[in-house]
């Protein structure tokens, strides 16, 4: 099925962390401004504004080890893990509205939404 997809952006998984204090710490090293962290169910979230490319990046606190993720946006989130699966990667499950994947590097990604606002971010990928 034809669909586009990018790089939306990356995740800063905080184990057991406050997200206001490790938005904090992370806006003051990549130089970034935070925003007020806000919850979603129990999850909770610091948003960085000014990523370069338009990139989103935020903090998010978790229950599992402290790390980095990534995130691909698509248009169509199932087309696109079909995709990434013939590509080598893994469904490790769906959450709340994204796709978690494991690459075959053993990396996982998330495949979200595609966000509306394209302001400064580079063009989607078209895939058939």
């Amino acid at each position: 099925m034809a669909h586009r997809s990018r790089l939306a952006g990356f995740i800063i998984d905080c184990q057991d962390k406050d997200a206001d204090e490790s938005a904090r710490f992370w806006s003051a090293a990549l130089g970034l401004s935070p925003q007020p962290a806000y919850r979603e169910g129990d999850a909770e979230y610091a948003e960085l504004d000014g990523a370069p490319g338009g990139l989103h990046v935020e903090v998010q606190r978790v229950t599992h080890a402290s790390r980095v993720h990534l995130d691909i946006e698509s248009d169509d989130i199932d087309a696109e893990a079909d995709r990434l699966e013939r590509l080598g990667a893994r469904r490790i499950g769906f959450v709340k509205r994204w796709w978690v994947m494991e690459a075959p590097t053993g990396h996982r990604f998330c495949i979200v939404r595609m966000r509306e606002d394209t302001a400064g971010k580079a063009p989607a990928n078209a895939w058939e």
